[in-house]
């Protein structure tokens, strides 16, 4: 008879992990559960093939929930981000999914939410244009509407002036053409459109002047 049918005949907590139960049957060792799949088994009880493949579906099922609540203490993810970190801990397409829809349920996943903080934050700390926070949702695998519900309400002129003046600093004493070039060049880089670059970069002078960390030049100049 396989070991991985028969009687049980002892559940033996791990000694390097309480969360999992050794299960022998027939008096040698079977394999392991999860404390929470063991907990349905009782000592005498026979276990049919059947049983044991039930049993150890349900405790990919609980590992993989486990391992995807770890990743997710961390900070908030996308479902697109767990289900790949799910696959690299070689869990079925399966599991993943329902480790997914039980995370969904308790709301611990949510996509439109993700793309809200994502974006606030992003806003407070590094603040980016459309363009760039569009990219770097869709890379974490958010839907376009999503995303758009997400940008709906930021104003790009203001925070590429925050970004701006926050950068500006880095280019205290430049004169004003070399200025203009790093200021243009770093906005684009955050994903701000050339026309709102092109209305942000005056201020952001003239807030380098009012700071006396630029000298003046003629206003004219400023407007090219």
């Amino acid at each position: 008879m396989s070991i991985e049918t028969g009687k049980v005949t002892a559940l033996k907590v791990q000694k390097r992990n309480p969360n999992r139960v050794n299960i022998y049957l027939d008096g040698e060792f079977a394999f392991g559960l999860a404390r929470i799949v063991a907990a349905w088994l009782s000592i005498g009880q026979e276990l049919s093939a059947d049983k044991v493949r039930e049993l150890r579906a349900k405790d990919e099922l609980e590992v993989a929930t486990q391992r995807a609540l770890h990743f997710l203490s961390f900070r908030a993810r996308t479902e697109q981000e767990v289900r790949q970190y799910l696959k690299k801990k070689e869990a079925s397409e399966e599991t993943q999914t329902e480790v997914i829809e039980r995370l969904r349920a308790a709301h611990l996943l949510d996509d439109e939410r993700f793309a809200e903080q994502w974006v606030e934050n992003r806003s407070e700390f590094r603040p980016r244009g459309g363009r760039a926070l569009r990219m770097e949702l869709r890379q974490k695998g958010v839907t376009d509407p999503a995303i758009e519900k997400a940008l709906a309400d930021i104003d790009e002129e203001q925070l590429a002036l925050q970004a701006g003046l926050k950068q500006a600093r880095r280019y205290a004493g430049l004169e004003f053409e070399e200025f203009r070039k790093k200021i243009y060049g770093f906005l684009g880089r955050r994903g701000f459109p050339y026309d709102i670059i092109q209305s942000v970069v005056p201020l952001v002078w003239q807030e380098m002047l009012a700071a006396g960390h630029a000298k003046p030049i003629e206003e004219n100049e400023v407007r090219k």
